[in-house]
């Protein structure tokens, strides 16, 4: 499912902000290794319909999950976790939130950078997982231009291109219809200072693309290379901590192709844990950074400590 122009509005207009040994702060948490520090930054959370997520779904399989995890009520409001790496040349973000224009609960990004002392002007690479509004909207500055005015922009050639494509605002769906118009509105923006890479590519030293599509066309996970397995950047390929992990074969609404989607996910955490992988979700509950670990032919996320 994804929210209509309305929906959208209306729930804008209803939210409220409500070693590698981590510290945590409210805005930040951080992993060392070696010369590479990797921290999440809080862009805030999303406040959404329970609907969002469960549209769809078979609740006869899921509503036990649910009761597990204590998952009640008529909203859902999942953490946005964007991560920031620095190996001592590089300094890099995963995405850059959802800046002022796509809800109040989100969009604190600057507050969070601010908060470590980090200004834009730092940043030398901003790579996006994909372009839906939470990871893209937050590119531009008060005057429209990008805020990170140093970074060279980095994205999948599959989600540049269905983005940037004119015709798909009028092929994604009408409730889909504002991220189109979004994205390639912000798109255009870094079009003359843009690299696109393809799955499998090292498109930093010691980062690697690996393409999870299926939440959207060409949605990208970044396989970051760290001693004890390494650390993967899931994105919204892993997008909870309960459904996607104990049933990842379930088709989701909120993948645009849900059958591709449940395979990529699937996929992927069977290498984070056969790899004995750290990972970072997007949506996660703050900080986002653990592992998967099998249990009774799924899986569970397993929160840093």
């Amino acid at each position: 499912m994804f929210l209509t122009r309305r929906q959208l509005l209306q729930t804008s207009a209803a939210a409220t902000l409500g070693g590698l040994a981590p510290m945590r702060s409210w805005s930040s948490t951080e992993l060392t290794d070696g010369n590479i520090t990797v921290q999440t930054l809080s862009d805030g959370k999303l406040t959404l319909p329970a609907s969002f997520l469960l549209d769809g779904l078979p609740m006869d399989e899921v509503q036990p999950i649910l009761d597990k995890y204590g998952f009640t009520g008529d909203q859902y409001t999942p953490d946005c976790n964007i991560t920031l790496v620095r190996d001592g040349t590089n300094t890099i973000l995963f995405d850059v939130g959802s800046g002022p224009d796509f809800m109040s609960s989100a969009g604190k990004l600057g507050e969070a950078m601010d908060a470590i002392g980090l200004d834009p002007m730092d940043v030398t690479h901003v790579v996006f997982t994909h372009a839906h509004p939470d990871h893209l909207w937050g590119l531009l500055d008060d005057f429209g231009d990008p805020l990170f005015a140093e970074a060279t922009y980095m994205i999948g050639r599959a989600e540049w291109d269905y983005w940037m494509n004119p015709e798909t605002v009028n092929t994604i769906g009408t409730s889909r219809q504002v991220f189109a118009v979004g994205a390639l509105n912000r798109l255009q923006t870094i079009e003359d200072n843009v690299v696109l890479f393809d799955d499998g590519e090292e498109i930093i030293p010691g980062v690697a693309a690996r393409g999870t599509f299926g939440h959207t066309p060409g949605h990208m996970s970044f396989d970051v290379a760290m001693s004890e397995g390494g650390l993967m950047i899931v994105g919204d390929a892993i997008a909870n901590y309960h459904i996607a992990f104990e049933r990842p074969d379930i088709l989701s609404n909120s993948d645009q192709d849900p059958e591709m989607g449940a395979a990529a996910r699937t996929s992927l955490l069977d290498q984070i844990a056969s790899e004995k992988k750290r990972l970072i979700g997007f949506h996660l509950p703050y900080p986002g950074i653990g592992r998967a670990e099998r249990k009774d032919g799924g899986f569970v996320f397993v929160p840093e400590t």
